[in-house]
């Protein structure tokens, strides 16, 4: 794996690091107008302006909920990210990324919808989810070795485990506070992209 970054992930990984430190600097300003808040969000919670509105099905993918959170996804999109990029070339890697962010978005807010939960989402995970994918189908004998515990596995088995995990812990309602059926919606989005571009000769730059 080559330690440079292409231009595409870079520029994702210093935009999402940007909007870090002015969201840390502005309180809740960027929160309340630039997170994903659910339909009815603001009489349900009681927060005025916490409003759904159509550009937050991108904006809240460039939020965080802590440094810890951002750290961990800008390393995914760095090690998933460049390897994709340096395929698709950055216009279709930018498109796919971006597609599994709104797919993330709008799992997330039909689920929201249908278990009555008024909290906002944020983060770059849906589209590092449909990275993770694409890193699997793309890459399917690649070793990945998991941070907990440490076994190594090919990429295609990393992918399965992983989805199979966020499908377990979002039905049971583990780990609350984490938003799984957006990140199976950011991979689900990924998947819905390769499949219609392998109809198009989907890797030509």
């Amino acid at each position: 794996m080559s330690f440079s970054i292409p231009p595409a992930t870079w520029a994702l990984i210093l935009a999402n690091t940007a909007v870090y430190i002015v969201q840390g600097a502005t309180g809740d300003v960027l929160l309340l107008n630039f997170a994903l808040w659910p339909l009815g969000s603001s009489a349900a919670v009681g927060i005025d302006g916490a409003d759904f509105h159509i550009w937050q099905l991108v904006t809240y993918s460039f939020l965080h909920g802590g440094w810890l959170h951002l750290f961990l996804n800008m390393f995914a999109l760095f090690m998933f990210g460049s390897e994709i990029e340096r395929v698709f070339g950055p216009q279709r890697y930018l498109t796919y990324y971006f597609v599994s962010v709104l797919a993330a978005a709008i799992t997330q807010l039909l689920i929201a919808n249908a278990t009555g939960s008024y909290y906002p989402t944020v983060g770059a995970s849906g589209g590092i989810f449909g990275l993770l994918l694409a890193y699997g189908v793309l890459f399917p004998r690649r070793t990945i070795m998991l941070l907990f515990p440490p076994i190594p596995m090919p990429a295609w088995l990393f992918v399965m485990v992983y989805a199979g995990i966020e499908l377990y812990l979002g039905v049971t309602g583990t780990q609350a506070g984490v938003a799984h059926f957006a990140h199976l919606g950011g991979m689900l989005g990924g998947a819905l992209m390769l499949r219609y571009w392998r109809r198009r000769s989907p890797y030509r730059r």
